[in-house]
C-alpha cells in the first residue's frame, strides 16, 4: 500500500459472492468515495440464446439449470410465461402443489443463507465450519431446516436439485395424500426450528443502516406473494407482469458482464426486504406473531436486518406448506394440456432472492422465437453498489482489512447467489 495525494483505491481482485466470478473496486479522493463498481467478469452463459429454437415444453427443464439453489423459481416463472403465451391458466390443486414445491425451495434456500453464509458475519467467525466448531447444535438446526425444505422438493419435484417432475400445465406425477402426509411431522419440527432461528438472530448486533431504494415485489392480496400476483412498488407503482419491461429496463455497464436494471430510471430493490415491507399484512398468523416478537415492524429498510426477515419468511413458508398438505385433494390429472400457439407470454415469481421475470415469444407451432430472463441479482446490482458507496463513506476510518470485511457483509446481506462464500474478498489497497 502506498499513499499519495490523499487518494485511496481499494481493489477486490476476486469474489464468489454472486454465481461466478467478480470483483469490487472502490475509489476514494480527499475523503470522499468517488466510485464503487461491483465488477462481474464471469463469461455470459447464453441461456436466452439456448432457448431460441427450442420447443415450448422445454424451458422448465433448461432454465432449472441456471441455478442449483433456486431451480424451482426458474421453472415456475418459465411455466407461467409459456402458459400465458398459450392462453392456459393452471389453478386448483395443481397450483397449490406448485406453491408447495416453491415453499420447499424458500425453506432450503433461506436456511442455507442464514446459517452457512450470513450468520458467521454477526458472530465474528470466518465461516460456518468455525461456527460448527463453536456451536454444533446450532448448525445442525440449520441443516435440519434445509433438509426439511429439500424433502418437500424431493417428493413434489422428483429431486431437490433441478427437479424433474415439473412440466407445463402441472407435473408428470402427482404425490398421493399418504406420501404428502410423511412431510407433516418433519415440517412441524422445522417450524419450531424456524421460530428458534428467528429468536437466535435477534441476539445479533446489527449495524445501523437505512436504505431509501424503491422496493418492488409481487403483490397477491390475501396471501404472501410467492408464485402469483401483480407487481407493486413502494413508490406507488402497480402493473401486471405483461408490463414489466415497460417499467424495468436492463442495460450494459462497462465494468460488468451482468446487466444492470432500473425501474423507470430509478434504482430499486427486490427480495425479502421488499416483499416483507410491501406485504407484511399477508404473512400467516404465526409468521406475523414471530415478526412482532423479534421486533420487526410492518417494514424493514436495514439490509443487515434482512436475516430477520428471511427467518420470518421461513416460518411463513413452513406454515404455508403445512396448510397445503392438510388441504390436499388430488386432482383428476397431473397436468392440464398446454397446446402451442403464436403469442407472447410473461411470468413473474418470487425467488428467495427476489423477483424473477421470464418472457417468451412463440411461433404457431410452439417454437421459441425469443426469450428474456431477468434475474434478481441483475435488478439489485445498482442498489448494492449504492449501498456499498454509503457503507464505505461512513467507514473510511477503518483499516483495509476491516473495511474489506464490512464490504463482504454488506454484499452478503442480499444473498446474490450460492457462491457467496465467507472468503470471497481478496483485497488489495493502493494509494495514488
Amino acid at each position: 500500500m502506498t499513499h499519495r495525494s490523499g487518494s485511496r483505491r481499494l481493489g477486490v481482485k476476486a469474489l464468489t459472492r454472486v454465481e461466478g466470478e467478480g470483483g469490487l473496486h472502490v475509489s476514494v479522493h480527499d475523503g470522499q468515495v468517488t466510485g464503487v463498481q461491483l465488477r462481474i467478469y464471469e463469461p455470459p452463459r447464453f441461456f436466452e440464446a439456448f432457448l431460441r429454437g427450442r420447443g415450448h415444453t422445454e424451458p422448465p427443464d433448461i432454465t432449472a439449470r441456471i441455478c442449483g439453489i433456486c431451480p424451482v423459481a426458474y421453472q415456475m416463472s418459465a411455466c407461467r410465461a409459456i402458459e400465458d403465451a398459450c392462453g392456459v391458466r393452471v389453478g386448483g390443486q395443481l397450483a397449490e402443489l406448485r406453491r408447495l414445491l416453491y415453499c420447499g425451495e424458500w425453506i432450503e434456500s433461506h436456511a442455507l443463507h442464514m446459517y452457512l453464509l450470513h450468520a458467521p458475519d454477526f458472530l465474528g467467525l470466518p465461516d460456518a465450519i468455525a461456527l460448527a466448531r463453536r456451536d454444533r447444535a446450532t448448525v445442525e438446526r440449520g441443516l435440519a431446516l434445509k433438509k426439511a425444505g429439500n424433502a418437500v422438493m424431493d417428493l413434489v419435484g422428483g429431486r431437490s436439485i433441478h427437479p424433474v417432475n415439473v412440466r407445463l400445465g402441472g407435473f408428470y406425477r402427482l404425490p398421493t395424500p399418504r406420501e404428502l402426509a410423511t412431510l407433516t411431522e418433519p415440517l412441524r419440527r422445522a417450524l419450531d426450528d424456524a421460530v428458534a432461528t428467528a429468536r437466535w438472530a435477534t441476539t445479533f448486533e446489527f449495524p445501523d443502516m437505512t436504505v431509501d431504494h424503491e422496493f418492488l415485489s409481487l403483490h397477491d392480496p390475501g396471501r404472501y406473494p410467492i408464485d402469483t400476483g401483480t407487481l407493486v412498488s413502494s413508490g406507488g407503482l402497480a402493473f401486471s407482469p405483461a408490463e414489466y419491461l415497460a417499467h424495468v429496463e436492463e442495460h450494459q455497464v462497462p465494468h460488468s458482464t451482468a446487466l444492470h436494471a432500473t425501474l423507470d430510471d430509478r434504482t430499486f430493490l427486490v427480495g425479502p426486504l421488499a416483499r416483507y415491507t410491501l406485504n407484511h399484512r399477508w404473512l400467516s398468523p404465526v409468521a406475523r406473531e414471530v415478526a412482532g416478537e423479534i421486533g420487526l415492524g410492518p417494514r424493514c429498510r436495514n439490509p443487515f436486518r434482512g436475516i430477520l426477515v428471511r427467518a420470518v419468511e421461513t416460518v411463513h413458508a413452513i406454515d404455508e406448506a403445512l396448510r397445503i398438505i392438510a388441504a390436499y385433494d388430488p386432482p383428476s390429472a397431473a397436468c392440464v394440456d398446454v397446446p402451442p400457439r403464436a403469442g407472447v407470454g410473461h411470468g413473474v415469481t418470487e425467488a428467495p432472492r427476489g423477483l424473477l421475470y421470464h418472457r417468451y415469444r412463440l411461433t404457431e407451432d410452439g417454437t421459441i422465437a425469443d426469450a428474456t430472463i431477468v434475474a434478481p441479482t441483475a435488478q439489485n446490482q445498482p442498489a448494492i453498489e449504492e449501498d456499498l458507496h454509503h457503507v464505505v463513506q461512513a467507514a473510511l476510518n477503518l483499516d483495509d482489512h476491516a473495511l474489506a470485511h464490512l464490504c463482504e457483509r454488506a454484499i452478503r446481506n442480499y444473498d446474490p447467489c450460492i457462491s457467496c462464500s465467507a472468503h470471497f474478498l481478496d483485497l488489495t489497497v493502493s494509494r495514488t
